[in-house]
């Protein structure tokens, strides 16, 4: 089974017992965080896919550790003005395995 879930504005292809970096939501290390967001949910069988999300699936997902992600710097330089412009960003990340996927009606 797999579904697609839509997070941070990016959306991830996700199985049970994936793990995969998103965007930093309001969780701690050891919590479960759920998502329902899914555009899509798929099994061997049959596929179900949202209008713009399927009613009543849900993801949930165990957050492993919170991270951040690598070092960006934007450097802007007007030659022969003295000037130039430095600029860092870090992005706040967390890492989270998927545990289960729940369609709609499934108890």
């Amino acid at each position: 089974m797999f579904a697609v879930i839509k997070t941070g504005g990016k959306q991830y292809r996700v199985a049970p017992n994936d793990t995969l970096e998103i965007e930093r939501l309001e969780a701690v290390a050891g919590e479960t965080v759920t998502f329902s967001e899914v555009l899509l949910v798929g099994s061997e069988g049959e596929t179900t896919v949202g209008a713009p999300t399927v009613a009543g699936a849900v993801v949930a997902a165990e957050v492993v550790e919170l991270t951040r992600g690598p070092k960006v710097i934007a450097f802007k330089k007007r030659r022969r003005k003295n000037s130039r412009r430095k600029r860092g960003h870090r992005q706040d990340l967390m890492l989270v395995r998927i545990t289960e996927i729940r369609r709609a009606g499934a108890a």
